[in-house]
């Protein structure tokens, strides 16, 4: 198996790719499609092995007959792919060029009508998310901001030594009695008395 995918990637790739930009560069076109009829038929190749390898590897010399196959349409003394184009290809795809194209034509509306259908059913989903992302946020900030007490209002103003509310301090001291004076109030009272 190694060898043959070494062998298709050197012989049935590369080389047939140089050659086809040789054949294009210098504008010949007999070369030109020689190599386009080899394209051709490689991709129908490479197509059909891909299911010829799930029901035919276990043959014996399976992958030996590949590398023959894609040197017998290389090869300028067989022209294996210019044969199998003229002989088989060319004529089925001549008479059938209207239905394949028509089905090309309608498989590429199908595929944009869904294209656009999913896109939009995109930019609906993304569209409900946004607004459901937007608003549980709008809603957990104004949660957050009702969480906030004037306890952590004043911790954040950098009052961090009283740990009661000063509008709770003001309705405790108003519930008093009257407050002692302190001494040096009730000195400066009893100097002016004296005067």
């Amino acid at each position: 198996y190694g060898l043959f995918v070494f062998f298709r990637l050197i012989f049935g790739t590369l080389y047939p790719a140089y050659y086809s930009y040789k054949a294009v560069k210098s504008k010949d076109i007999k070369e030109y499609v020689k190599w386009m009829m080899y394209w051709i038929i490689f991709a129908l190749f490479t197509t059909a092995e891909t299911f010829t390898d799930i029901f035919l590897c276990w043959f014996p010399f399976y992958y030996e007959l590949k590398i023959a196959f894609v040197a017998w349409l290389l090869s300028p003394y067989t022209k294996g792919s210019s044969l199998l184009y003229r002989k088989f290809v060319h004529p089925t795809l001549s008479s059938k060029e209207k239905e394949i194209d028509d089905c090309l034509i309608q498989a590429k509306d199908r595929s944009y009508d869904a294209l656009v259908h999913f896109g939009k059913r995109g930019l609906n989903v993304a569209a409900t998310a946004a607004v459901m992302a937007a608003s549980k946020g709008q809603g957990a900030l104004s949660e957050r901001l009702r969480s906030f007490s004037m306890q952590d209002l004043s911790t954040i103003r950098g009052d961090s030594s009283s740990t009661v509310p000063p509008s709770v301090t003001v309705r405790t001291s108003s519930k008093q009695s009257h407050p002692k004076p302190s001494r040096s109030a009730s000195e400066g009272t009893g100097s002016s008395g004296k005067c």
